[in-house]
C-alpha cells in the first residue's frame, strides 16, 4: 500500500487527484495540505471535494504530516512546490510534481535534490499527451528542416503561466529531434512588419479563455501540404489519473528525476 499526501488538495487539480485516489486500491490518501490561511484548513477533505466524509482534515503545513507518507503529489505553484520538495528531500520522500512555469535555475535546483530522492516531474500527465510526445519526435526527425513548425496551445482564463508547460515540452522534444537550440529558435509573439519567417524558428503561440481544459496543436507546414497533430483534454481527470499512476510507479524507485515517459514505459 502506497501512502500519499496531496498538496494544493482543494485546487483544480488537487481536488480531482484527492477524489479519484479512492479508486486506486493500492493507494491510501493519508493527508491533504493547503496554504496557510486557506478557508479549507481544518475541514474534512472528502466533504470539500465531494466524496463524502474521509476522516482527514486539511492541514496547513506539510511538515506536520509528512512522516507517514511514501509519496507527495504536488500541483501548486513554483515557489510552494520547491518548498515542498526541500522538505521531501530532508525526509527522503518520493514526489510527483505537476506544477509548471519553473525557471531554469529552479529546474537545476530540482535536479540537484533528485540525486537523493525519486521524483516524477511532468508538465502533463495524460497518457495521450505523452504518447503524442513520442510521435512528435518521430515526425520531426523525418520531416527535418523541410517543414515549418508551429505550436498553438489554449487553456482556461485562470492559467497563470504561458506558454503552457506541455507546449514547451513539445517544443523541446521537436527542437531536440531536429538538432536546434530551442532558446535560439523559439518565437512567442509576432506583430508588425517582422519580415519572412526564418526556416529554423519554432513558433509557440498562446490562447487563454473561458474554461478550456487544455488543447495543443502542432503544425508541420510544408509546400503543398500541412500536417496537424492535436490533443484536446475535456476533463482534468485525465491528468489526475496520470498523477496517481505516477505515484504508484515512483514509490520505492531509485533516486533520480523521471518523467511520464518513464512511468508509461515509452522510453
Amino acid at each position: 500500500m502506497t501512502k500519499i499526501i496531496v498538496t494544493g488538495a482543494t485546487g483544480k487539480m488537487g481536488s480531482r487527484i484527492t477524489a479519484l485516489s479512492r479508486d486506486y486500491h493500492e493507494l491510501k490518501l493519508i493527508g491533504a495540505v493547503e496554504r496557510t490561511g486557506h478557508e479549507a484548513i481544518g475541514k474534512d477533505i472528502g466533504q470539500i471535494v465531494g466524496i463524502g466524509e474521509a476522516g482527514l482534515k486539511v492541514a496547513d503545513k506539510l511538515e506536520s504530516i509528512i512522516d507517514g507518507c511514501d509519496v507527495i503529489i504536488d500541483f501548486t505553484s513554483t515557489n510552494a512546490t520547491l518548498q515542498h520538495l526541500k522538505l521531501a528531500f530532508e525526509k527522503k520522500k518520493a514526489m510527483v510534481i505537476g506544477t509548471t512555469g519553473f525557471e531554469k535555475e529552479q529546474i537545476e535546483s530540482i535536479k540537484t535534490m533528485c540525486k537523493d530522492i525519486p521524483v516524477v516531474l511532468a508538465p502533463n500527465m495524460s497518457v495521450g499527451v505523452n504518447l503524442l510526445l513520442k510521435v512528435l519526435q518521430d515526425v520531426a526527425q523525418v520531416l527535418g528542416d523541410d517543414y515549418d513548425i508551429e505550436i498553438v496551445e489554449a487553456h482556461h482564463r485562470l492559467k497563470k503561466d504561458a506558454p503552457s508547460g506541455t507546449a514547451m515540452k513539445m517544443a523541446q522534444v521537436i527542437a531536440d529531434a531536429v538538432s536546434r537550440n530551442l532558446d535560439d529558435v523559439a518565437v512567442y509573439t509576432r506583430k508588425g512588419l517582422i519580415g519572412e519567417r526564418t526556416k529554423r524558428e519554432i513558433g509557440i503561440q498562446t490562447v487563454r479563455g473561458g474554461d478550456i481544459v487544455g488543447e495543443h496543436t502542432v503544425y508541420f507546414c510544408g509546400l503543398g501540404e500541412r500536417i496537424e497533430i492535436t490533443h484536446k483534454a475535456s476533463s482534468r481527470d485525465t491528468f489526475a489519473r496520470g498523477a496517481l499512476k505516477a505515484a504508484l510507479w515512483i514509490a520505492n524507485r531509485a533516486a533520480g528525476l523521471y518523467d511520464m515517459q518513464d512511468v508509461l514505459g515509452l522510453k
